[in-house]
């Protein structure tokens, strides 16, 4: 997959405006749930984890074909979580490790400003990226080389599912 293609992906926790044209008391601001269902008028307990909004605005047409005539559904998520499986985790010693949502082109100096930068006590050149889409393969990355020196060779792309592990120093 190269990002070029990327097309977000829905997850528990986003929001989802379904808008019904001509239908205006059909369309609707819903959550997405934790097990990633959505319920609203006419369309009961939909999964939409997982799916693009395109692919989830033929599924409430689909539903609600059963009550109008040629329904058009636009789907528009406005929170934007991801499902787990694409979020990007952080964790040792980032300065708020967290999780953040995948996004487009997005690179190891944005997650590094989204979680604060390094800890005093981060071994920041030791850190790895622990790539799920690759099988869990490790690869090296220079965090202090990039933070404090500016080395933007250090700089990689983050892919969808992403690991940041930043190990303590040993003194």
């Amino acid at each position: 997959m190269t990002s070029d293609d990327y097309s977000y992906i829905i997850g528990a926790g986003d929001n989802l405006n379904i808008q019904v044209w001509r239908n205006p008391e059909l369309s609707m601001s819903v959550p997405v749930r934790p097990d990633g269902k959505i319920a609203a008028p006419l369309v009961d307990e939909m999964v939409v984890q997982g799916k693009t909004s395109v692919q989830v605005a033929r599924d409430v047409e689909q539903q609600l074909g059963k009550y109008v005539r040629d329904p058009v559904v636009t789907v528009i998520v406005t929170n934007f979580v991801g499902p787990y499986s694409e979020q990007i985790r952080v964790v040792g010693e980032a300065a708020k490790p967290q999780f953040l949502p995948y996004k487009q082109k997005m690179t190891l100096l944005d997650v590094m400003i989204a979680v604060g930068g390094l800890t005093d006590f981060a071994s920041g050149n030791s850190a790895t990226i622990l790539r799920t889409a690759e099988g869990n393969k490790q690869y090296s990355v220079r965090l202090k080389d990039l933070i404090k020196r500016g080395d933007v060779s250090a700089n990689v792309e983050m892919r969808p599912g992403d690991i940041l592990i930043i190990p303590q120093s040993l003194f």
